[in-house]
């Protein structure tokens, strides 16, 4: 059944404007024009950032963060990415791969061991997950772990492992035993610098506050205690896989998404305001009009779409639909807005002379990242029962 949810509450808003300041004033285009040629992100800001206390907000006070609250931790996410994912993106490692990851699948152990130094902002966490011959269908992840007395000793290979380079944690899906679907996985907590795990850079195109990268486990040996929820959950991890912290990552890197869309009609809306062609600025030509109208309706749309979904994750309400939906029907509309928002600003678009080329390559891969729109249809056709 469909959900009303209320308006943005004060704080979120209060934060946006923090948030909107920040950036204005610590991000400056030369300055994300470095950033994407050098794949990297500022330390120095990030840190800035930390300490404004936005990284508990995937962490329970109890272990030093501000309480969980999904919906300001989204709009976090839509703030910074103002400036691209060089600021949004080691937030999402660490408030979301490692706080949320952490708070809903952690035992007592590790969400003392982890989650104060994650509200801090400083512990990092990267994905684990594909494969090279593993995709979307994470259930068939064939890197392998075995008990050794009280270590854990993995072999096999990741890719895509977004951030490894950065990261102090890779937060890893393994086999334990058969290759039946489904059954006989865990999460595993491994430590970049542990002895037999190597890595590999792959250049892309989009998202470039970091590099992706192939990771190698040449029996690598962890703690048993690495096994997140502890030895109990060693072969249950589908469970961990497929539940809330799942839905909260589509909703994540759906928000990077409509961030970055909202810079592209920015631009392009102020772009077409002061360029002038045929006597009068572009914006009073009606093509240029309809063109931007559309953009900005689609962009408006998105933002229903996210944040009711990212409301009903705050509410602790079921939102494996919702949060799926947003990340297809978001990252569908923010490529068609790119695309419109590219022609306003014609050959600049193309140029360095402003940001417009980069949210295009950003956001044209959007439908792609974190679960293709194809894999959100069929989680939905599933979610909704569809026979087949």
């Amino acid at each position: 059944m469909p959900h009303a949810f209320a308006p943005e509450p004060d704080h979120v808003t209060e934060l946006r404007h923090q948030l909107r300041r920040f950036v204005e004033a610590k991000a400056p285009r030369e300055k994300r024009q470095l950033w994407d040629r050098t794949h990297t992100w500022p330390r120095d800001l990030f840190a800035e950032l930390a300490a404004m206390g936005i990284c508990g907000l995937t962490v329970e006070e109890e272990y030093g963060g501000l309480g969980q609250d999904v919906y300001a931790a989204v709009a976090v996410i839509e703030e910074l990415c103002r400036a691209g994912a060089f600021l949004a993106g080691p937030f999402i490692h660490c408030a979301f791969y490692g706080g949320m990851n952490i708070s809903e699948n952690g035992n007592d152990t590790q969400k003392a061991a982890y989650l104060p130094a994650l509200a801090k902002g400083e512990l990092m966490f990267c994905y684990g997950l594909s494969e090279p011959d593993v995709g979307g269908d994470l259930s068939s992840v064939t890197t392998r772990g075995v008990v050794d007395g009280d270590h854990v000793i993995i072999n096999g290979a990741k890719r895509w492992c977004t951030g490894a380079d950065f990261a102090d944690y890779i937060y890893c899906l393994i086999r334990t035993e058969s290759d039946e679907k489904r059954k006989n996985l865990a999460f595993v907590l491994i430590p970049k610098d542990t002895p037999g795990v190597t890595l590999q850079p792959i250049e892309h195109v989009n998202l470039r506050y970091t590099l992706s990268s192939d990771v190698y486990f040449d029996n690598a040996r962890i703690p048993v205690s690495h096994i997140v929820g502890g030895r109990e959950k060693w072969g249950k991890g589908w469970g961990m896989l497929a539940g809330r912290a799942l839905d909260v990552e589509k909703l994540e890197i759906t928000a990077v998404t409509f961030g970055i869309a909202q810079a592209a009609v920015e631009e392009a809306w102020a772009y077409a305001q002061e360029r002038v062609q045929f006597g009068k600025v572009i914006s009073g030509h009606q093509a240029i009009r309809h063109a931007l109208v559309e953009a900005r309706t689609k962009l408006e749309a998105c933002r229903h779409m996210l944040y009711h979904a990212a409301w009903l994750a705050t509410q602790n309400l079921p939102c494996g639909i919702e949060s799926s939906m947003a990340k297809l029907f978001v990252a569908d509309t923010a490529a068609e807005i790119a695309l419109i928002c590219q022609r306003v600003l014609g050959a600049y678009a193309l140029s360095d002379a402003f940001d417009m080329e980069r949210h295009v390559r950003d956001l044209l891969g959007m439908r792609i990242v974190g679960g293709s729109s194809d894999m959100q249809k069929n989680n939905l056709a599933g979610l909704w029962g569809m026979k087949g």
